[in-house]
């Protein structure tokens, strides 16, 4: 049996150095973009869309905007930051971590009153309305409205309709809006408020009403590159969540945009 022939001498020096010189094959270049969790679904989808136009992979991660900003500052590698509040942009912006002429707002919101499916009585949400005999002494699921940009929205309305004092000592809070509708799918609670876009999610609720546009701050998700992080990838997924494909699975899923009763 013929033994294979190594190379020697210049031929194998040289075929050795070619070796050795090859270009590494490139990794797939990926985009990271934290998230808000209510973005949940239509980030998803139009992560994926954009993958299999681009080749390009996008990584979403979600959760409450409040944390995501904290991860942000202590480092995370995030490309791209979409928050559900714009009290969690600015405290980046603070610390110069959103690049420069990056920032828009991309999404509006509302916000619902919830119950479990099978909860009959109708209620309508206006100033004093009855919220303790509505609970019955059960809790009301929030996201937390210390951090989380759903929780905060709903006190500030609840504050506005003189109705929070109802509210305190029957609150559930939850780390993030997501986490306050499955409360009520699970009928832990005997109500929620959440994001108009949220419900569509949850098999066992039901929507009672909206609360008023007035009795709240206005609902804007804005979007940015993170500063030290604009790579030509970062920046081509920035600009696709701001066109027409991206927006048309935005509004698919109930959020407003921009020149559309935003």
């Amino acid at each position: 049996m013929a033994s294979r022939r190594v190379p020697t001498g210049l031929g194998g020096v040289l075929l050795g150095l070619l070796l050795f010189c090859a270009p590494a094959r490139a990794e797939p270049e990926t985009v990271t973009v934290f998230a808000a969790a209510s973005t949940t679904d239509a980030v998803t989808e139009i992560a994926a869309l954009y993958a299999a136009k681009s080749g390009v992979a996008v990584r979403p991660v979600f959760a409450a905007s409040s944390t995501l900003a904290r991860q942000i500052v202590q480092g995370a590698p995030a490309d791209l930051y979409l928050s559900a509040n714009p009290r969690w942009m600015d405290h980046l912006a603070e610390r110069e971590l959103v690049a420069p002429g990056s920032r828009l707002d991309l999404l509006g919101n509302a916000l619902v009153l919830i119950a479990p499916l099978d909860f009959e009585a109708e209620v309508g949400v206006a100033a004093g309305f009855d919220l303790a005999g509505l609970l019955d002494g059960r809790p009301l699921a929030l996201a937390d409205p210390d951090h989380v940009p759903a929780g905060i929205y709903a006190k500030a309305a609840l504050t506005h309709l003189g109705v929070w004092p109802q509210a305190a000592g029957r609150t559930a809070y939850a780390a993030n809006v997501r986490a306050a509708l499955a409360l009520v799918d699970r009928a832990e609670a005997a109500a929620g408020i959440v994001y108009a876009t949220d419900v569509a999610i949850a098999r066992n609720v039901r929507v009672l009403d909206h609360l008023p546009a007035g009795s709240h701050p206005p609902i804007r998700y804005p979007l940015a590159m993170i500063a030290g992080r604009q790579s030509a990838a970062a920046a081509a997924f920035h600009a696709f969540l701001q066109g027409p494909e991206a927006a048309a699975r935005f509004r698919t899923r109930g959020f407003t945009l921009p020149g559309a009763g935003f």
